[in-house]
């Protein structure tokens, strides 16, 4: 019953949450719009044109590869990941602690919830330009199928809301910011590593692939890489089904984390 009650406190008005962290972001574009940019063609240079020189190919799904298309799809998911997870975890803990941006919203007629699912509809809004970016970048090289790559779009946006929970809770718990540097270390960094993005998950022994499996971000993965090979199928729907099942579970625990530590 608590659980239902703190889910219908959210109202519309988390969009004007939305709206007041987009306005914000389009006076600083320069600092948001160059790094998605620069970021796949830094992996390409460095994954594509150097090391995959030295690496005959990676067998995926009974197809043989070139290294940099099948990195590809995992830049563009650790994109969704970096840029919803550190905006909930990092941009929301700022705008909480030190700039003091939750006390002001809660004092109009906004509820606590709303504040924090505008912060987290944000994080998944920053992962959709960001993917979309990525995209249009690794399609000029080559490295992208169409029309299935198009999928990744709202899988971006799905996929933000998932990592922006993910991020919300340990804004919520993290008593420094200092401190939120144990699950970027113990969390994100394994996942960035171990979920499929730089070499297929099958090749991790039994304890590796459970570990793995567990990961959102091997999901995600997944499917852009379906994507971009132009190889989806029912065999994703599962992925996705994980994907939203988790997203809810810590989009909920976010919003009861993050109340409780308001209201203190």
């Amino acid at each position: 019953m608590q659980i239902i009650k703190l889910m219908r406190n959210i109202s519309y008005r988390a969009v004007y949450v939305w709206r007041r962290n987009l306005d914000v972001n389009l006076v600083t574009w320069q600092t948001n719009f160059l790094p998605p940019i620069l970021e796949p063609l830094l992996y390409i240079v460095a994954f594509g044109f150097v090391l995959g020189r030295y690496i005959e190919g990676i067998t995926y799904a009974g197809m043989q590869l070139d290294f940099l298309t099948f990195i590809a799809p995992g830049m563009i998911s650790v994109a969704i990941l970096y840029h919803s997870t550190f905006e909930c975890m990092y941009g929301s803990f700022v705008r909480m602690y030190y700039q003091k941006t939750f006390d002001a919203i809660i004092t109009t007629p906004l509820e606590i919830e709303d504040v924090i699912a505008g912060e987290i509809l944000w994080a998944a809004t920053k992962s959709f330009f960001a993917a979309s970016i990525m995209l249009i970048v690794v399609s000029f090289f080559g490295l992208a199928v169409y029309p299935s790559s198009l999928v990744i779009v709202p899988l971006a946006f799905v996929a933000g809301l998932l990592f922006g929970s993910f991020g919300m809770i340990f804004a919520a718990i993290c008593p420094s910011i200092d401190t939120l540097n144990l699950p970027v270390f113990l969390a994100v960094t394994p996942m960035f590593l171990f979920s499929g993005t730089f070499f297929p998950v099958e090749g991790l022994p039994l304890w590796g692939r459970i570990i793995a499996n567990i990961s959102p971000l091997t999901h995600v993965v997944a499917i852009a890489r379906a994507s971009t090979l132009s190889i989806l199928s029912v065999r994703q729907l599962p992925h996705l089904v994980y994907i939203v099942f988790v997203f809810v579970g810590l989009f909920v625990l976010a919003v009861h984390l993050m109340k409780r530590r308001l209201i203190k």
